[in-house]
């Protein structure tokens, strides 16, 4: 039986270790922590993602915790929509909706189709080698396969690529919470304004979970992150402070975004794969980061067992994932203007697509949404 050590117990390890699991391998996954993903915050799981998951059989638990229904879309800071659509329009289209759940939630869901024996908690990598050999928790390991998804400031893409460009500040810090109680009139919306974006999902159980970015120096914080979002968001529409009000200052996260100034040439060297934002960190404007990560795991484990190798994998991935980051780029750069005409110019530009009906806005959505994964 070929033997896997994944490296990183993020949604990215815990899906190509359940992947590769499920096609025959013998699988050990490090985690440095203690336990996995300690904090909570929320995250979308658009229907690549579960088509991709539906290969692991872990597509239909994430369904039953979909939420999001009715009308959403794009507004400004005063209310106004520039561009709608609906949930149901949209799960139409692709014959499945997005799913925002509780990152534990779907922590749980993978993690419960490891086999016993195979997670390591508080293991740290210390180093790896293209050949296979990792050493970990003070031992050293050997593998057919090592997958490498230690995250945006992975330390294994920089000893595979050390002389690649490394991950940027991109001039924008985000916040994320979870209500404890239903806020009334949450939509699944965004709303843009100069510089500044607040989005609002719904979670089952009538939670909402929300998220707010801004251009911040990097490694700014404030002796109160909720005083702080309250002052960047003074004036905008409901139910935007009763949000602030519903969560607590000490469940709010807050982190500075990176991304990739340049994609890599190959995901991977040797017998090494990277996966997720070891291999592509993204802002997260298009909601792609853990969908992506997804994706990437399942392909791996189909071109590992009986495909082409990590070649393929790399062939495979590396295009669509380098199209996704750049327009996530792009999109970070519209929700960061902050001067009066260009804001106007592009809302303007927002306002005109959005009359050209919900179809037009999906159709954006396409390359995203219409991905399958490859046949058994």
């Amino acid at each position: 039986m070929p033997h896997a050590i994944v490296i990183g117990g993020g949604i990215g390890g815990l899906t190509a270790a359940a992947a590769l699991h499920g096609r025959g391998w013998d699988v050990d996954l490090h985690e440095r922590a203690p336990s996995l993903e300690p904090t909570g915050s929320g995250l979308a799981i658009g229907p690549n993602a579960l088509r991709a998951l539906d290969t692991i059989g872990a597509g239909d638990a994430v369904r039953d915790l979909a939420a999001m229904q009715g009308d959403g879309g794009v507004r400004r800071a005063d209310g106004t929509w520039l561009s709608r659509t609906s949930a149901e329009a949209a799960a139409a289209r692709y014959g499945d909706p997005t799913v925002v759940l509780l990152r534990s939630a779907l922590v749980d869901v993978l993690a419960a189709r490891l086999p016993g024996g195979a997670l390591h908690l508080g293991s740290a990598v210390t180093s790896v080698s293209p050949a296979g050999t990792v050493t970990a928790g003070g031992a050293e390991h050997h593998a057919d396969l090592v997958v490498a998804a230690d995250g945006v400031r992975s330390g294994v893409r920089d000893t595979l690529f050390p002389g690649h460009r490394p991950v940027r500040h991109t001039g924008l810090t985000a916040w994320r919470g979870i209500t404890g109680a239903p806020v009334p009139g949450v939509t699944p919306a965004e709303t843009w304004g100069r510089g500044r974006v607040f989005g609002t999902m719904p979670l089952a159980g009538g939670r909402t979970y929300f998220y707010a970015t801004a251009r911040a120096a990097q490694g700014a914080r404030a002796a109160d992150e909720r005083t702080e979002l309250r002052r960047l968001f003074t004036g905008w529409h409901d139910p935007i402070p009763a949000l602030l009000d519903a969560v607590s200052p000490g469940a709010l996260l807050r982190n500075d975004i990176y991304d990739l100034p340049a994609p890599l040439t190959a995901f991977h060297r040797g017998g090494v794969a990277l996966l997720g934002d070891a291999a592509h960190p993204m802002t997260p404007n298009l909601g792609q980061g853990a969908c992506q990560a997804i994706e990437d795991a399942v392909v791996l484990a189909h071109e590992v067992t009986g495909g082409g190798g990590l070649p393929a994998y790399s062939a495979a991935r590396l295009p669509r994932t380098t199209a996704v980051m750049r327009r996530s780029h792009r999109i970070a750069r519209l929700t960061a203007l902050s001067g009066a005409a260009p804001v106007a110019a592009r809302d303007g530009l927002m306002r005109l697509a959005g009359r050209l009906g919900p179809t037009a806005i999906l159709r954006q959505a396409d390359m995203l949404y219409r991905w399958h994964p490859p046949a058994a």
